[in-house]
């Protein structure tokens, strides 16, 4: 078997209308009928797949999952979050893996932007 990618995420919300505007209007994932979309990678883009254990720190214990999606430019989204009021959780973060800025959907759920 080889793995190719992920075929997608998938998550359960009580609020289905107002996440998926507050995706298109915060990511600009534009959600069609069906309630999803499909993202095409673009050259240099990657997906990582990583365990953490039950009691890293790294995002809320609480949290099972972390979305992380990666950006072409970290400083351009954070100007965008700024225009639209959406707060970050974390500063951006720069390290050997590349630049990092959190923030939360209206669920709570921490999301991770990364330039790579």
């Amino acid at each position: 078997m080889n793995i190719k990618g992920f075929g997608g995420v998938f998550w359960r919300t009580k609020k289905l209308e107002s996440l998926k505007k507050w995706y298109s209007d915060v990511l600009k994932i534009e959600l069609e009928d069906w309630n999803g979309t499909v993202l095409i990678p673009q050259p240099g883009n990657e997906t990582v797949f990583s365990f953490f254990s039950e009691s890293d720190t790294y995002f809320p214990e609480e949290q099972q999952v972390m979305l992380n999606f990666q950006v072409e430019n970290i400083d351009e989204s954070i100007k965008h979050l700024q225009q639209i009021g959406i707060t970050l959780v974390m500063e951006k973060t720069v390290n050997q893996y590349g630049k990092f800025i959190w923030i939360e959907d209206p669920e709570g759920r921490r999301i991770e932007l990364w330039e790579k």
